[in-house]
């Protein structure tokens, strides 16, 4: 048990050096959202860190850790190149600086870094427990497979398809509205979202009472994408930037499980 727990604490260790040193940079940048690219590597970064404490106990732990460091990468890539195309800190981030000045930098340590580090070694839960699992990998493992590379594709494709829409000046003030976006509105949320499901099933698979301990990441993570820092906060300030064009949108829409949008409404 004390083993298991220091994996833990070195995990969390982990999460915690990658939101440090985002933090000296934002520091220097005057801009939180450096966190953003950071954060899938703060949850990729943790499961290494259960890699190097704890050997692996059969081919579950390397199939999940793969598929983490692939999500990882993409994302904190896309996530990055993002940022470069639209330098300056995040209005989500901002509208979080005006509420706690005087002294954000300070401030953001736990507000923004720390928090962040403690979510994201929360949602590295899965890749834990499905390094130690040492069961043979079962139908219910497929299936994890199955969800988390559709979750994996499916945010993949939405993120580049949005990508290609702002990088058209002729798409500047409109709303996107093709390919996944005419089904959900938040077709990357609901990719992110089926990546951890799949790797909470594969966990689920092999890890007994922890596996379904570890159903608590992609519970976390919905919740998170739903109501927190995603569909809620981004929305906001898409109806102030798009007025009527995004109204019609969000009633013709479905929000985040995609679905067959309804007809074409008068703003």
């Amino acid at each position: 048990m004390h083993e298991y727990l220091s994996c833990a604490l070195a995990g969390l260790a982990v999460s915690a050096t990658f939101a440090f040193v985002a933090w000296l940079w934002s520091l220097r940048q005057r801009d939180a959202s450096v966190i953003d690219p950071v954060w899938p590597f703060m949850i990729a970064g943790a499961g290494l860190g259960y890699a190097f404490c704890l050997p692996s106990s059969g081919e579950r732990g390397f199939l999940v850790l793969g598929l983490a460091l692939t999500w990882a990468l993409r994302l904190g890539v896309h996530l990055a190149w993002r940022r470069g195309d639209h330098p300056g800190e995040d209005p989500r981030y901002q509208a979080i600086r005006a509420r706690h000045e005087p002294h954000f930098s300070i401030k953001s340590v736990y507000l923004v870094f720390g928090l962040q580090a403690m979510l994201a070694w929360c949602v590295s839960a899965p890749l834990g427990v499905a390094w130690t699992s040492g069961a043979p990998l079962r139908w219910l493992d497929m299936l994890g497979v199955v969800v988390a590379m559709f979750g994996l594709a499916f945010e993949a494709i939405a993120d580049s398809q949005l990508s290609v829409f702002r990088a058209d000046p002729e798409s500047r003030g409109t709303v996107m509205d093709q390919g996944l976006w005419r089904y959900s509105r938040h077709p990357n949320y609901f990719g992110e979202a089926c990546f951890w499901w799949g790797l909470g099933l594969l966990a689920l698979s092999g890890g007994g009472w922890a596996g379904v301990f570890s159903l608590l990441s992609p519970l976390l993570v919905t919740l998170l994408l739903l109501k927190v820092s995603g569909v809620g906060l981004l929305e906001a300030g898409l109806l102030q930037r798009r007025g009527n064009a995004y109204r019609d949108y969000v009633a013709r829409t479905p929000a985040f499980v995609p679905g067959r949008p309804k007809a074409n409404l008068e703003s």
